[in-house]
């Protein structure tokens, strides 16, 4: 499996859900379609989604997301980027590029709205319910390790400042105003 055909599986399960809001269900269908394939498969499939955390571990996108989610730790900045995963490559690549791109997506002026978290913790795991389930092992243990790049310092503010929330991510910062 190469990144064309990750995406290709995460389109695929988009296009079977009933939501393509719905993050957990568009994972749980992306890991029953990793399970019919090959064992090294589902092992590269879980290469390339810690590739893509972290290429998205990036501050503008954590500032995003706690301003969506109304806070943001580390384990929340992970299913933050579970979900993106599940919104498709486009959407993916054109926000981790520029984080203020989510104002463009109709699922955080919901949030906005309503007060929904954007969340898809489900997503870090397709290749390992998948692996599981196909094999009825466990992924080898090297298999999910991840290396995070640096952050920017020049984002290392408080991200509760919305005054420089608002001057780096004006788009986003606009539709969470209190």
């Amino acid at each position: 499996m190469d990144t064309e055909e990750f995406w290709h599986l995460m389109e695929q399960a988009r296009g079977r859900a009933a939501d393509t809001t719905d993050a957990e269900d568009i994972a749980r269908r992306a890991s029953a379609l990793l399970t019919a394939r090959e064992p090294q498969q589902i092992l590269d499939a879980q290469r390339i989604l810690w590739d893509l955390m972290a290429a998205s571990y990036k501050a503008p996108l954590w500032a995003a997301a706690h301003v969506i989610n109304g806070g943001c730790s580390d384990d929340g900045f992970e299913y933050f980027r579970g979900w993106l995963i599940t919104q498709g490559r486009t959407t993916f690549e054109q926000v981790v590029d520029d984080a203020d791109r989510l104002a463009d997506l109709p699922a955080v002026h919901a949030a906005a709205s309503v007060g929904l978290d954007l969340e898809g913790e489900q997503t870090l795991s397709i290749a390992w319910d998948a692996y599981e389930a196909a094999t009825g092992s466990q992924l080898p243990g090297g298999s999910f390790s991840i290396n995070y790049p640096q952050l920017d310092p020049a984002w290392g503010f408080d991200f509760e400042d919305h005054g420089r929330i608002a001057a780096r991510l004006p788009r986003v910062a606009a539709l969470f105003t209190d």
